[in-house]
């Protein structure tokens, strides 16, 4: 395979990269944490006050812990720090709101359903910063605009595209094989800390996958290099990629025993690092190769921040365009003014390929997303992965 590629952009070459960050890794950890954190205060306020209040508490720092992993066991010495920091309603009249709380609780809760091997009372501290907000945006979350359509809370955009391409599938289709239950009960030594790089270079496949082993299940180093294997041969029979290369580990060195052991299942134990919005986007996946949002949507309050509901909203429209048969296949941009109804936004750009119906049917359709817009916050807090909503 050559490394590298110099061509004229205007004409098209079958080159991709595509990467997903599974459950485990660290900057997944502090998103989907963010994100449930977020769902559980949205829920306090319904349950106690009836509706929700102005938080967001989007910010979330791992700094990495430190471990000695060894084969049939290894031990954690230090442990990992989690830091969650945000904004939020900490008061409502008399009664004070316990976020820290709730925000300890619902991480450890997490971890304790997706991390398999990490104790979170001792390999993990649970640190919040979550304050009460600022004047000028706690007032602009209670504004409502005409027909009581929430105001947006930020000047920002959302974009997304539908379908996936052959490669993002496989991507998404791996971890997702590698992490799910089926496999963990067959392959008890995988780790939840997975990440997959999906190439594609002339019709040529290539998946370089990063899997943090879980030393209590490994024997010895051949042992480890059997289970290796073992997933490599799983991985091409259940998802039918018999002429893909799959490289698994490539930086371990089997002869000095150097090879990728964890403790927990995930890098966090041992010196690796995450922070919320570093990871995967709104549909579960890295795509250097397609237009893609820098927003961190996890975490984000799901009634007005536009951060959050437009990158969902692009998602949502263009995978309808695509289920509907208006177009083979939909992009969709949007932005937001801050103050302006979340209803009205600024631009909203479709790009379609190969549309199949008229424009005036494409309009409808998105007029009709929008003015479905308000309600899409129940769909957030009900959601498991609210910020990946694709499965």
């Amino acid at each position: 395979m050559e490394t590298i590629r110099i061509h004229n952009s205007e004409v098209y070459f079958p080159i991709e990269m595509v990467e997903r960050k599974g459950i485990g890794h660290p900057d997944t950890i502090c998103d989907c944490i963010a994100e449930a954190v977020s769902v559980s205060l949205s829920n306090h306020y319904i349950k106690e006050f009836g509706s929700i209040f102005h938080y967001n508490v989007d910010k979330a720092l791992l700094v990495g812990g430190n471990s000695q992993p060894s084969f049939k066991g290894g031990k954690i010495i230090q442990p990992i720090e989690l830091f969650i920091a945000g904004r939020a309603t900490t008061r409502i009249q008399n009664q004070i709101i316990p976020v820290e709380e709730i925000a300890i609780s619902t991480a450890k809760d997490w971890l304790r359903k997706n991390i398999r091997f990490l104790d979170v009372e001792k390999h993990i501290k649970i640190i919040p910063k979550i304050r009460s907000g600022s004047n000028d945006l706690v007032e602009l979350f209670h504004r409502i605009g005409k027909d009581r359509i929430p105001i947006s809370n930020d000047t920002s955009f959302g974009v997304s595209f539908f379908p996936f391409t052959f490669l993002e599938e496989k991507v998404l289709q791996i971890e997702k094989l590698l992490n799910s239950k089926t496999t963990k009960k067959l392959f008890p030594f995988i780790g939840e800390d997975i990440k997959v790089m999906g190439v594609m270079l002339s019709g040529q496949l290539q998946f370089t996958i990063a899997i943090a082993m879980v030393d209590l299940f490994i024997s010895h180093i051949g042992d480890y290099m059997t289970k290796i294997t073992q997933v490599k041969n799983h991985i091409r029979s259940e998802l039918s990629l018999p002429e893909a290369i799959i490289d698994i580990n490539v930086a371990d060195n089997f002869e000095n025993e150097s090879v990728y052991l964890t403790v927990t299942g995930t890098s966090a134990e041992s010196g690796d690092d995450g922070q919320v919005g570093r990871g995967n986007r709104i549909n579960g996946l890295i795509t250097p190769y397609r237009p893609m949002s820098l927003e961190a949507t996890a975490g984000k309050n799901p009634i007005s921040h536009v951060g959050k509901i437009y990158n969902l909203f692009a998602f949502e429209l263009s995978k309808a365009i695509y289920e509907m048969k208006y177009a083979e296949e939909a992009i969709v941009f949007i932005v937001s003014q801050i103050g302006k109804p979340i209803t009205k936004p600024q631009l909203l750009d479709i790009r379609v390929k190969n549309q199949l119906v008229s424009d005036r049917q494409i309009q409808d359709l998105a007029t009709q997303k929008l003015n479905e817009i308000t309600s899409l916050w129940k769909k957030i807090i009900d959601s498991e992965t609210p910020f990946e909503p694709y499965t």
